[in-house]
């Protein structure tokens, strides 16, 4: 949404909100306070704005998106567009029905009355009293005063309907799935098909003039995103290229020839010539990364969403993306066996770099298995695991690949190998619900099944030593054996969240990420564990350690955080805040940095080599601190006060 040229908001899952002032050459994201998914946005002028979004979600800043507030809409119900006729007046439609309507700029909502228990997702008014609302089973609906009174059209069609806008206020269109987009030029009275020439899901169109519109969304079969062009008000549309294979969720044009569309993994796409070309504008990594692996204490790589390959040779202080291939493969897991050859696994692929990430060549494909974990025990013998039970194994560095047979349709999740022989897999059977452990004790030829007794699902295997090895899974799952995975011991992991991963850098010292953000430790191996504050709500997907401090994670919307010192304090209060920690936010962050604390004093910025970048005294409870011009990394926080020091850490995205 742009509510004038240069300036544009965006918004997405876990609270995202961004902004632009410069056209969509950089973005900026803003704290809404929140971590409910967004799904529209308005603004009625440059300062004024609303966002609404799952479980009944308004918020509203009146300071060009610095500060937002969260409104009382009344309902808990989805909400999936707003649009305000003026000011003051505005409608919201949702989930099962639902509009909603304000008549004071937010202060109160009111539920109208539509007689429909329908999936609504799209508002459009074309004066003060005329608005539309298209939604599921080709459903609109047309009001024409002010949505008192709410009239069933005829539509044409049971397709779902995802978005509408009117030229003017005769002229309209609305699009939805399977290529529809229908057009009316009497108000709605009828509705005409038009031929768009794609089966193609619609979700967003716009018209920045009478004739020329867009409309958007992804091929139902593929996935891949799609733009699809008119400039004759219908009668002729053709699919423009737009150089990515990522989804794209909604439209929007300044004027005739500058538009926007966002989408899938924070994809931004900008055209300044009518759609002819797109550019792909940067906003940080956003895409889900699922996996992390470092060859030494420098050097990191992490894979996820849409292709993405991450690389650090700093430690973490900055991350090139090395695969920018916008495809849609979803990359699971990396590994490397040494300084240059690594190995990545996703959607019905395996890849091989032997160039430390410069160039990546296909060494599998051919199927459409979901690969999720890759695990090699020497240069040449590798094994990968995925869902049908799949499990393959190289013995020529990946040149080859041959399927084992173990007896099973399960979804193994994870791999790990204590020797050149032995090796686990863990994951879910998908007949009875059981979570299930295979152990090899030669090389992958015979597989045998062990008993845990739990239900569920394992979602990662780790072993300290050839005895001793820890499982993660859903519902806060932790297994631990001590005899080889004859016996296994469910463990009190403190927390009920799923966990995906679990990594130890030692013998006793272990830690296990998951759903929310969630990062437990324990340094008894096992016998209690210590649910650490990550800073964030977003999954994370994957943990490693470099060394005994050192460590990484990742996860959901590009999510990259790091610790320098074991995850922080653990001791006999390890669940609550420690005192001498700073409260940063956003963290990461994009551009400004807030500083939380109680107490006065001054303030240092370090950049990780212990640089000291900035000095501030600190009066207030909270600092903003722009950090625009600081590159991309982690850099520490120290509040000297009278009483304390206080200390934080904080990524700059």
């Amino acid at each position: 949404m742009f509510p004038s040229p240069s300036v544009g908001y965006a918004v997405g899952n876990w609270g995202t909100i961004i902004k632009t002032t410069n056209g969509g050459t950089n973005w900026t994201v803003l704290s809404s306070g929140t971590g409910m998914g967004f799904l529209s946005v308005y603004f009625p002028d440059p300062d004024t704005g609303y966002v609404v979004g799952i479980s009944g979600t308004i918020l509203k800043t009146t300071n060009g998106g610095t500060n937002w507030t969260i409104l009382s809409s009344g309902t808990t119900n989805i909400l999936y567009s707003i649009y305000f006729t003026d000011a003051y007046t505005g409608y919201v439609s949702g989930a099962l029905g639902t509009i909603l309507k304000t008549t004071n700029g937010g202060v109160n909502w009111t539920t109208l009355s539509i007689g429909t228990t329908k999936y609504l997702y799209s508002v459009h008014f074309t004066d003060a009293n005329t608005g539309y609302v298209a939604g599921e089973g080709g459903t609109i609906l047309k009001t024409t005063n002010g949505g008192t009174n709410w009239t069933t059209l005829s539509s044409g069609t049971t397709t779902f309907l995802r978005s509408v806008a009117f030229t003017d206020a005769n002229t309209g269109y609305v699009a939805g799935d399977y290529g529809i987009i229908i057009k009316t030029t009497n108000c709605g009275t009828n509705w005409s098909p038009l031929s768009t020439g794609t089966t193609n899901d619609f979700c967003s169109i716009d018209f920045p003039d009478a004739s020329t519109g867009y409309a958007l969304g992804s091929d139902n079969f593929t996935g891949y995103g799609s733009i699809t062009k008119t400039t004759n008000g219908g009668t002729n549309w053709v699919t423009l290229p737009i150089g990515t294979a990522i989804p794209i969720l909604a439209i929007y044009f300044t004027d005739t020839n500058t538009g926007y569309g966002v989408g899938w993994s924070g994809i931004i796409l900008q055209t300044t010539n009518g759609g002819t070309n797109w550019t792909s504008l940067s906003n940080g990594i956003t895409q889900r990364l699922r996996s992390v692996y470092f060859t030494d204490a420098d050097t990191g790589y992490s894979v996820g969403d849409w292709g993405t390959i991450l690389k650090t040779t700093n430690g973490g202080t900055t991350w090139n993306d090395v695969l920018s291939s916008n495809t849609i493969t979803y990359w699971n897991s990396v590994f490397f066996t040494d300084a240059n050859t690594g190995y990545v696994a996703g959607l019905g692929l395996i890849i091989r770099t032997t160039n430390g990430g410069t160039s990546w060549d296909t060494v599998f494909s051919g199927i459409a298995n979901w690969l999720g974990s890759v695990y090699f025990t020497d240069a040449n013998t590798g094994y990968v695991v995925g869902d049908g039970g799949i499990i393959l194994k190289t013995t020529n560095g990946g040149t080859t690949w041959i399927v084992l047979s173990n007896g099973t349709t399960n979804l193994w999740s994870s791999v790990f190998f204590t020797d050149a022989n032995t090796g686990y897999v863990v994951g879910y059977n998908t007949i009875n619900s059981h979570e299930m452990i295979i152990k090899t004790t030669n090389g992958g030829t015979n597989w045998d099944t062990l008993s845990n007794g739990t239900k569920g699902s394992l979602f990662s295997v780790y072993f300290t030593d050839a005895n001793t090895g820890y499982v993660a899974g859903d519902s806060g799952t932790i297994l631990k054996t001590t005899n080889g995975g004859t016996n296994w011991t469910a463990l009190s992991s403190g927390t009920t969240k799923d966990l995906y991963s679990v990594f130890f850098p030692d013998a006793n010292t272990g830690y296990a990420v998951g759903s929310s953000g969630t990062i437990i430790k324990t340094t008894n191996g096992g016998a209690n564990w210590a649910v650490l504050s990550s800073g964030t709500q977003k999954d994370l997907s994957s943990v490693y350690f470099t060394d005994a401090l050192t460590g990484y994670t990742v996860g959901a919307g590009g999510t990259i955080l790091a610790t320098i010192d074991g995850g922080g304090l653990v001791g006999v209060n390890e669940n609550k805040p420690v005192s001498n920690r700073l409260k940063l936010y956003p963290n990461p962050t994009f551009s400004d940095l807030s500083v939380k604390t109680v107490e006065k004093g001054n303030l240092f910025l370090f950049d990780f080599n212990g640089v000291l970048l900035l000095q501030r005294e600190i009066t207030e409870p909270t600092t903003t601190i722009d950090i625009n011009t600081l590159p991309c990394g982690i850099y520490l926080v120290k509040l000297v006060s009278l009483k304390n020091v206080q200390v934080g850490k904080f990524i700059k995205q």
